[in-house]
């Protein structure tokens, strides 16, 4: 019997699970390549190549343990669902918001990497991942004021005394919280995230207290150490989280950050922490490694007052901070917006578009600037031919959501509307929601697309037929 006719394991690992034919996602054998839009092309970023165009963006699963000696390593729950993306042709598959300390998780069951003891856990499901075809990475993060809250369906089935359900809930010692360890670049009642005072019964924030400067100099040691331990577990791609109102994102803003410190004040006091931890994470990984940033692109705190009186992060200062970091390693910007502050005036989840015209400006600029940084965009991506388009150029996608929002959108395209209707938006393309309803979408969307892509070994009885 010859060695081609032996159903062939993935090497180096601990279980068989076989090596497929052709990755799956990626154009199938006589494929011709003219034909392949850029969304089913490979892209290589450093020392790594994603088979495709298609990320799985991280998604919160408030899955781990919350004490104990498995407290905040992953469990089988990541390998069932970020391995199936990886299954069936997601390029590369991230690893949820994971705390680079204790009190930086968003929850008490939100995955940490602050200790060794987290490293074999995060190895096993990067691992199945890299197994599959896809990278693996993982998102390395600090919720400063926004942790110490409890799961969101712990939240959907509490409500007040007068019967409103609630948002959000705070995580107590006895939830695993910790209450007096909630930190932020500034603290007290007046930076809780929800504005609302802990004797107000529809508050589901702490109120944190400010970080000392010996601790901000801790916090970027721990990201750099939680990124040796990522390499340790085999991790292909690091990303850093500097979106969403979490802490990286609190020293951005300057309605959030007020210190009078090196930490604050200026664009260049309140850009220094993730500036320190980008340049601490690239001198202790390895060359090769790329390096991701996510950051929310604006607040859409612009015409509010908060924002008329302090001044707010903006697309112009994100584009300003783009440049900068694409000079110090960072090799893709993942462009999100919003969740610093309650008072927001664009609601994320009924838009469609209006953050991949954004990355599509600071795409423009950045290359304006001669940087070499990818630019992905992320955010109700769910259609293929909107996918494809982001990527590859041509018309953009359709707007979604009620009058109002509708109404705000327009006014966020008119300031970020790329120079060139013909450019690409961005590079990549990060999709979380639309996996939790379809794992297969990367399949699906080729199928709709027409290209006639690789299916899992497993699979191939059930492959879509060309169309």
């Amino acid at each position: 019997m010859a060695p081609s006719d032996y159903n062939v394991g993935v090497k180096d690992l601990d279980y068989f699970t076989p090596q497929h034919i052709v990755s799956p996602g990626t154009p199938a054998e006589g494929t011709d390549a003219k034909g392949v839009p850029t969304l089913f092309q490979p892209l290589t970023i450093r020392g790594t190549t994603l088979r495709n165009r298609i990320v799985v963006a991280p998604m919160c699963q408030y899955s781990t343990a919350s004490h104990g000696p498995a407290t905040g390593a992953l469990t089988d729950w990541h390998i069932s669902t970020l391995g199936h993306y990886a299954v069936k042709g997601a390029a590369l598959v991230m690893v949820e918001a994971t705390g680079v300390q204790a009190n930086g998780r968003i929850s008490p069951n939100c995955p940490g990497l602050w200790s060794d003891a987290q490293i074999p856990a995060l190895r096993r499901v990067s691992d199945f991942i890299k197994s599959q075809g896809a990278l693996s990475s993982i998102q390395l993060a600090h919720a400063g004021r926004k942790a110490s809250t409890c799961a969101p369906w712990i939240a959907g089935s509490q409500r007040t005394s007068g019967g409103k359900k609630k948002v959000s809930v705070r995580a107590s010692e006895a939830a695993g919280g910790w209450p007096e360890d909630v930190v932020g670049p500034m603290g007290g009642e007046e930076f809780t995230w929800d504005e609302k005072k802990l004797d107000d019964e529809m508050g589901g924030y702490w109120a944190p207290r400010a970080l000392s400067e010996k601790e901000i100099a801790e916090l970027v040691q721990d990201w750099a150490k939680a990124a040796v331990r990522a390499v340790k577990a085999g991790i292909d791609v690091i990303e850093i989280h500097g979106a969403h109102g979490y802490l990286i994102h609190q020293f951005l803003s300057p309605i959030t950050n007020r210190r009078t410190d090196q930490y604050g004040g200026s664009f260049e006091n309140r850009t220094r922490l993730l500036l320190d931890i980008i340049q601490a994470i690239r001198a202790v990984i390895p060359e090769s490694m790329p390096l991701y940033l996510r950051i929310s692109a604006t607040e859409w705190m612009e015409e509010t007052e908060q924002g008329k009186k302090f001044g707010s992060w903006d697309v112009d200062s994100s584009i300003k901070l783009a440049k900068t970091v694409a000079r110090l390693g960072v090799d893709l910007l993942d462009v999100s917006s919003g969740g610093n502050c309650i008072q927001q005036k664009l609601n994320p989840f009924d838009t469609k578009d209006y953050q991949t015209r954004i990355a599509a400006r600071i795409r423009d600029e950045v290359k304006k600037d001669g940087g070499k940084m990818f630019i992905g965009a992320v955010g109700l991506i769910t259609e293929a031919e909107q996918a494809r388009n982001i990527v590859g150029g041509g018309a953009a996608a359709q707007q979604n959501g009620n009058a109002e929002i509708a109404s705000e959108a327009r006014a966020a395209v008119g300031m970020t509307e790329s120079r060139n209707g013909n450019e690409p938006q961005a590079d990549i393309v990060l999709v979380a929601r639309q996996f939790m309803r379809e794992p297969e979408w990367v399949l699906k969307v080729a199928h709709q697309l027409g290209v006639d892509v690789a299916w899992p070994n497993q699979f191939l009885r059930v492959r879509f037929q060309k169309l």
